[in-house]
């Protein structure tokens, strides 16, 4: 029998009031809870509601800081560095990127990273938050718990460490890639380990080396890299990028936060804008990008391939989908986010 499908909308005010209630001003309690909805509509289910509970955890232990001053540390007409002050991930990397797009209206291109955040969802949530403006979106960050290893090693320093690129485009829905540097994001084990379902080969391996393949035993291996060393050498440069560059965490100086609610993770993340007004006409930049959409979605075929996806175009069919029957959440996820309700003294989701 499916899952009964709930508005998002409804999860939208449930995550509201439960972060209003856990001590965020409403008006931050209702932007991460738009951007977490955001992530749900869009399949990115293993950073959307399932993360709720963790951040509770972390907010009633004293991990984040509920009401922060969000601050421009350092600045130059096409850069910025913030310091998010241990505040909501979602808070800061909002701001990080209205920053970033202002700045790339007046010089064209312009990067912003942010230091003292913490975990902030999906990389394209902010990526595409310059599709608004016609213009392109690159997101970096440090992920918030090491389960990867330099190539050959067995040490835990790198994490999935994500990249997130969104590009405009005029009919045609945009050009979206959000990817790990691992085989699978860690919130993909996760919400696997949550639905008692298993991983398949090739996202996990153990300490000897053979596949993977329980969520439940996650913690007896490490995520494997894409691309086997280059996925490695790009997790390393996109923490340099997103971390080291920041003075955020990297290496072995980020934080588990999922063992460890108490201590500020430093997240590093980075947003860079790039405006095509600045190469010439947006209109005739989108339709470029059209024909180049079309040009690959029409290209011959391997025997038994049904279709050519363009990156993003899958989430683009999932929102339109979500939008307009509901989210389809796990009945162990309602579970959890019932218990939650009940322990804040909220209406529960089905009462929102």
């Amino acid at each position: 029998m499916p899952e009964p499908r709930i508005a998002p909308a409804r999860v939208c005010r449930f995550i509201h009031a439960a972060l209003e209630r856990l001590g965020l001003p409403a008006e931050d309690a209702l932007t991460v809870a738009r951007l977490m909805t955001q992530a749900e509509v869009q399949g990115s289910d293993g950073h959307g509601v399932i993360r709720l509970v963790p951040y509770a955890r972390r907010i009633r232990a004293g991990g984040v800081n509920v009401r922060p001053h969000i601050r421009i540390a350092k600045e130059k007409p096409a850069m910025a560095l913030l310091d998010g002050d241990n505040g909501m991930g979602h808070l800061v990397m909002q701001k990080a990127t209205q920053i970033a797009i202002a700045k790339a209206r007046q010089c064209g291109v312009a990067w912003v990273g942010a230091r003292a955040s913490n975990h902030a969802g999906p990389a394209s949530l902010y990526a595409r938050m310059a599709l608004e403006h016609d213009m392109v979106g690159v997101y970096y960050a440090v992920g918030n718990a090491n389960h990867l290893p330099p190539w050959g090693g067995l040490d835990m320093l790198l994490s999935t460490n994500p990249v997130a690129v969104a590009v405009p485009a005029g009919e045609e829905p945009p050009v979206v890639l959000d990817m790990a540097t691992t085989v699978a994001a860690y919130g993909k084990v996760k919400a696997r380990a949550q639905r008692g379902e298993p991983m398949p080969e090739g996202w996990m391996i153990d300490r000897q080396g053979q596949p993977l393949t329980d969520p439940k035993r996650a913690e007896e291996g490490f995520l494997l890299p894409i691309g086997g060393y280059k996925g490695y050498g790009l997790a390393l440069v996109i923490g340099l990028l997103a971390g080291t560059l920041n003075g955020a965490a990297m290496g072995s100086e980020v934080i588990d936060f999922n063992h460890d609610d108490t201590t500020p993770t430093n997240t590093g993340q980075a947003i860079l804008v790039i405006d095509p007004d600045a190469f010439g006409e947006v209109a005739e930049f989108k339709a470029r990008v059209d024909k180049l959409v079309r040009e690959m979605r029409a290209s011959e075929r391997l025997p038994g391939v049904e279709r050519i996806w363009l990156p993003g175009e899958q989430s683009h069919e999932k929102r339109i989908a979500n939008e307009r029957d509901g989210l389809a959440l796990s009945a162990p996820l309602r579970t959890q986010l019932d218990s939650l309700a009940r322990e804040l003294a909220i209406p529960p989701l089905a009462d929102t």
